[in-house]
Order: C-alpha cells, then sequence, then structure tokens
C-alpha cells in the first residue's frame, strides 16, 4: 500500500506515541513535514482508518496506531484504555465478535461498525506483580 507523506508521518507519530493523540497534537507534531493545516490530518487520517492501520477512540477524541494491521477489520475494534496514565490496549475476540453478529442478527439491525472502549485501570497503574 502505498501512502502520502502526511499519512506516514501521522502514522509514525502514532505508533511511537506511548498514549493517543488528538488530531491537533498530531497536527503540531507533523508541521516539520509540512502538514500545515487540520484539514490535511482528517484526510490523512480517514485513509489510514480506511486501511485498518489507525483507529479513533470516540471517548477520548484521539487515535492510535493499529497494534494488528494484518488482522485487523476496519470498523470493528476493542479497547482497553487505562483513565490513569492512558495507556491503551487493543484486543480482538473471535466470541465477542460472534456474540455481536448473534445479537445484531436477532435484532435485525445491520451492524456497520463496532468500537469498545472499556475504561478502568492497566495493571501496572494497579500495581499488579
Amino acid at each position: 500500500m502505498q501512502l502520502n507523506s502526511a499519512q506516514h508521518h501521522l502514522l509514525t507519530l502514532l505508533r511511537v506515541a506511548t498514549r493517543p493523540l488528538t488530531a491537533y497534537a498530531l497536527l503540531d507534531g507533523a508541521r516539520d513535514a509540512g502538514v500545515r493545516a487540520p484539514t490535511q490530518v482528517y484526510r490523512a487520517l480517514d485513509k489510514l482508518m480506511a486501511l485498518g492501520l489507525v483507529h479513533r477512540l470516540d471517548s477520548l477524541n484521539a487515535y492510535v496506531a493499529c497494534t494488528q494491521p494484518l488482522t485487523c477489520r476496519p470498523g470493528h475494534a476493542a479497547f482497553a484504555i487505562c483513565d490513569d496514565c492512558g495507556a491503551v490496549d487493543e484486543f480482538d475476540d473471535a466470541a465477542l465478535g460472534r456474540a455481536l453478529g448473534r445479537w445484531a442478527r436477532s435484532s435485525a439491525f445491520a451492524l456497520r461498525k463496532t468500537a469498545i472502549e472499556l475504561h478502568g485501570q492497566c495493571a501496572a497503574c494497579a500495581g499488579a506483580p
């Protein structure tokens, strides 16, 4: 897949980030790469999300790089978000996907997108061994 320079730079910023980044934080980090306008950032993020390389965390209004790009299904993601340190753990559970699919079929609901965001405390912040 061919990424333009803005897409490549934003993806790199997200991959090295230790926590989710807002579009404006990405804009600040990408100015040296020639990204000057919010519309450039949003267009690049839209493309990266369509490719399954980036996810938007609605509850944080921020973005993270996909940690499972080879198996990720765009539009279907689940995340555990630490409310203390901001760490995000992306996970994919086939049983969860099947359960959502069964519910959608039984409810005659045309499911297009799934984004599950669990908020809590990660093991490191909870002091787990």
